[in-house]
């Protein structure tokens, strides 16, 4: 193993071990357990909560201004810079960035039809301590702080030391892991352009890239942070976050091996045949030599702290402006119809018989919420206020809405948008197996909780 100075493994252990501190040791505050960083959003959410709502809409607004922009502005024949990558969307987005401007609009003025904006509709979603309101916050802190994970080895050693489980356990190569890792930790985004450009480079054959993207895009762990906060179980966070590993771990294993990941063609993006050559150690390295030499390696890259805090930054902006319209816009159209139509009442009513045989309390409500997570994430808990007061179904439908995944606001728009080779079909059946599997093991993890 190549010999490093004491001050790269001080880069690689000091900061990545305050970004698990950050991210996953929670802490008791106020009789409840929270990690840092949900601690201190939900701190400075307080503090800015009467401002909340008019900052949002503002930057909202910017988001759906800044894209219309960028429309007309051509970046074939430059790099693209910062703001391009900030505000230059396909024109689908665009239209839901303007969506999603005009609700905060009417909502923020309470102008036009009341269905728009009252509490129970785009106004649960912008009102002071309301889940666009919250996100600011929670993004804020996860967007600076996340480079303590992603920039300092810790993904680059556990990568390696994965080589052999990624292969036979989910028939991927171990450069995966590091896909999967970003993904669990980081975002689900990230992991799902990481694939993209990894399968068009030619490092994953056509069926690889669609196991990585549909089955370890995961949610992050500041989203699963939001999710379980919302429905008030953030003292459970810890119990709610192993479901979701495990249940993730078991999916991970069982969506390779059926329909419609099976047959996907094993070749390369050139049309090259996958040859079944497994990445192999350098001589004279293990595992770990070889894991803690590439963690050391990347600690050396980045010395730069003023580099990290501005990659941070730019996390956040890209947060804030890619994530939040999108959940305006969604969000608010759906909770439109569960509001005032049955629809999310009639595609749910097959799970009914199933949630009952499980022994889930409420199973009629919370069958509607099996669907309509397909559209975005948030949405199965942002409908249950209000409608499950069952602690153990809250539990169920926060941790089924982060295993199903594929949510078209985001994983599955971009999934759709990639050279990824999967369509919307694959995703809708992709999206009812995950949930049909997983739905089993988080119900007998919940009885043994609640």
């Amino acid at each position: 193993m190549k010999k490093f100075s004491l001050a790269s493994w001080f880069y690689f252990l000091i900061p990545s071990i305050l970004g698990i501190v950050l991210f996953m040791i929670p802490i008791k505050l106020g009789g409840e357990w929270k990690v840092p960083v949900a601690m201190f959003a939900n701190i400075l959410a307080k503090e800015l909560e009467p401002a909340m709502p008019m900052a949002a809409m503002i930057i909202i607004v910017i988001a759906a201004l800044g894209s219309t922009l960028f429309l007309f502005v051509r970046t074939e024949h430059a790099k693209p810079s910062f703001m391009t990558s900030l505000f230059k969307v396909t024109p689908f987005w665009v239209v839901t960035r303007i969506i999603g401007a005009t609700f905060a609009v009417m909502v923020t003025f309470k102008i036009g039809p009341e269905a728009i904006w009252n509490e129970n509709t785009g106004g649960l979603l912008l009102s002071p301590g309301g889940l666009v309101s919250f996100l600011y916050t929670v993004f804020l802190f996860a967007g600076l702080l996340l480079p303590l994970l992603l920039n300092f080895g810790l993904l680059e050693f556990f990568g390696t030391m994965m080589v052999k489980v990624m292969r036979p356990l989910f028939k991927l190569p171990g450069r995966s892991s590091i896909d999967a890792l970003t993904s669990w930790i980081g975002d689900g985004t990230i992991g799902v352009l990481l694939t993209s450009k990894q399968y068009e480079e030619g490092y994953y054959t056509k069926k690889e890239a669609a196991i990585v993207g549909t089955t370890f895009s995961v949610v992050s762990i500041t989203f699963s942070i939001i999710i379980i906060e919302y429905v008030g179980l953030g003292n459970y966070f810890l119990p709610f976050y192993a479901t979701v590993v495990f249940a993730g771990l078991v999916l991970a294993f069982i969506m390779p091996r059926i329909y419609p990941l099976v047959g996907k063609k094993e070749e390369y993006i050139d049309g090259r045949p996958f040859t079944g050559d497994e990445e192999k150690l350098p001589e004279g390295y293990n595992a770990l030599s070889h894991g803690l030499e590439n963690a050391l390696k990347k600690a050396d890259a980045n010395r730069s702290f003023f580099k990290t805090f501005t990659e941070g930054f730019k996390n956040v902006l890209d947060m804030w402006i890619g994530v939040i319209p999108i959940v305006m816009a969604f969000g608010t159209v759906a909770l439109i119809l569960a509001e005032y139509t049955s629809i999310f009442t009639i595609l749910g009513k097959p799970f009914e018989p199933i949630l009952s045989v499980l022994g889930i309390p409420q199973a009629a409500d919370a069958a509607q919420l099996m669907v309509v997570g397909f559209t975005d994430m948030f949405l199965p808990v942002i409908l249950a206020e209000g409608l499950i007061t069952s602690e153990l179904t809250l539990f169920v439908v926060a941790t089924v809405s982060v295993t199903q995944l594929i949510f078209m606001a985001e994983v599955g728009g971009l999934l759709l948008g990639s050279k990824i080779p999967v369509n919307f079909l694959d995703l809708v059946v992709i999206f009812l197996l995950r949930t049909l599997i997983s739905l089993p093991i988080i119900a007998g993890i919940a009885h043994l909780l609640f």
